[in-house]
């Protein structure tokens, strides 16, 4: 069996790999297995240290991973350059924070002494997609091998070259060589993955079918899981924002990676007082664009990661005009090779349709109108997603309460555009999926929370 790397600008192959058989994959398992009964009780100051050159790794091969992204998925170059140093820094935070995070917590009881540990818990496989192909993996690895557990990665099958780039990463930074691997297996392959025993865990950054799936599959192995899927984000416009700010935002944060983002800005939900001005200075700067080659310099917009998906997102996007909204820029497929998709503006959105009910997984922006603040938050908050979400406002006390108190979603953001930081927990609710990552929260999901009791 292969797997093919498709230049998505292209249409070309870029490479063919030859498929992991599923003695390889038990034999990396039962390798990264054996890694983690030593790693596990490697000092914090020495895993630090190593994470800490797979940082320097980074840094220093950033326009080679860049092109690599680039040439697998589309990514354009200044993108690709920011999610390498991104992977860098997470891999910093975790070395400079991770003892600290997982030090015992004194408990007073009536034993002598009571406390609570933080111990690894073994190999934990992690399901990866395509959009994200480096910081979807350091943003689990690093606290994952921080906190002394060992990974195997089943990567998207269209991003093999940044599967094995990730794994050389950390083998270049001198981690024992099973403490990370990369296996290069299809989705079909999944299932016994998780029910090898050696498997602890399983983390997966995904579509919400995908994230049923494995959810499926580790509850009837009883391991634990972390699950961030996908989301429609609601970025709620009110009548006393900076209309300019806002769109300037908005626009930018659609068009992140080619629009294909679980936490881009998907659904534009304006007060009717300014919608129109908002509407006019959002489709100019939508259309201001420059969508072309990834490898190109100055291009702000790539191809979609694969035909199908562009295929699938212009049927979505059909659907929702069919059914009343109306285009105000792009939805029309260019003549021309390559994966690409236009930055497309519909508004009059409403439910019932694609473009309200659905993920649209690429450049399109759905502008859904409101006559008031009480039916903007009942819009944003009518969607079976719940993973990141944005009110402007130059009241901030009103959108500070609306972010914390009113808007169902992991993050709410006010008056900038959603991402992930290190420093902060990342996740859904609803069917955006469940638990965390990153900062102290992450660390803590593939850890033994453990009580000792002392008499």
């Amino acid at each position: 069996m292969t797997m093919e790397a498709i230049n998505p600008a292209t249409g070309e192959v870029i490479k063919t790999y030859a498929t992991m058989t599923d003695d390889e994959v038990k034999k990396a398992i039962a390798a990264s297995h054996e890694t983690f009964q030593s790693w596990r009780n490697v000092p914090f100051s020495e895993r630090a240290q190593l994470m800490k050159k797979a940082a320097r790794v980074l840094r220093d091969n950033v326009d080679e991973y860049a092109k690599l992204m680039a040439l697998e998925m589309g990514k354009v170059m200044k993108e690709g350059r920011a999610e390498a140093e991104k992977c860098a820094w997470v891999c910093d935070y975790y070395a400079e924070n991770a003892e600290e995070f997982l030090k015992r917590e004194t408990v007073q009881t009536d034993a002598s002494k009571s406390f609570v540990s933080f111990q690894p818990l073994g190999v934990v496989l992690a399901v990866m997609p395509w959009n994200f192909p480096f910081w979807q993996v350091f943003r689990f690895a690093a606290p994952a091998l921080m906190a002394g557990n060992t990974g195997v990665l089943k990567h998207a099958s269209n991003v093999p070259g940044c599967a094995l780039a990730i794994e050389e990463v950390f083998q270049k930074a001198g981690f024992p060589a099973p403490a990370f691997r990369t296996l290069l297996i299809g989705s079909k392959a999944v299932a016994a993955v998780i029910e090898n025993p050696l498997v602890t865990a399983v983390t997966l950054t995904g579509s919400t079918p995908a994230g049923r799936a494995v959810a499926c599959k580790s509850g009837e192995m009883l391991k634990k899981t972390v699950l961030e899927l996908g989301g429609s984000d609601a970025y709620v416009v009110l009548e006393d924002a900076n209309v300019e700010e806002a769109v300037n935002t908005c626009a930018f944060s659609r068009l992140i990676n080619a629009g294909q983002s679980c936490i881009a800005a998907k659904r534009f939900i304006v007060v009717e007082r300014i919608r129109k001005t908002f509407e006019e200075l959002f489709v100019k700067k939508m259309a201001a664009q420059k969508m072309g080659d990834p490898l190109e310099e100055g291009v702000t917009v790539g191809p979609q990661a694969r035909h199908d998906l562009r295929d699938e997102l212009h049927y979505q996007v059909e659907e929702s005009i069919k059914k009343g909204a109306t285009c105000l820029l792009g939805a029309q497929i260019p003549d021309s090779k390559g994966a690409f998709y236009p930055p497309t503006v519909l508004t009059d959105v409403k439910k019932g349709m694609p473009a309200y009910d659905e993920e649209l997984f690429g450049p399109v922006a759905a502008i859904i109108p409101v006559k008031d603040e009480a039916e903007a938050i009942r819009a944003a908050n009518d969607s079976v997603f719940g993973l990141g979400s944005a009110v402007f406002t130059q009241n901030l006390e009103k959108g500070e309460q609306l972010a914390e108190r009113e808007i169902q979603a992991g993050s709410c953001f006010v008056n900038t555009f959603v991402r992930s930081d290190p420093r902060l927990p990342f996740g859904g609710i609803k069917e955006s999926g469940y638990g965390r990552e990153l900062s102290h929260f992450g660390i803590k999901e593939f850890v033994n929370i453990k009580t000792i009791f002392i008499k």
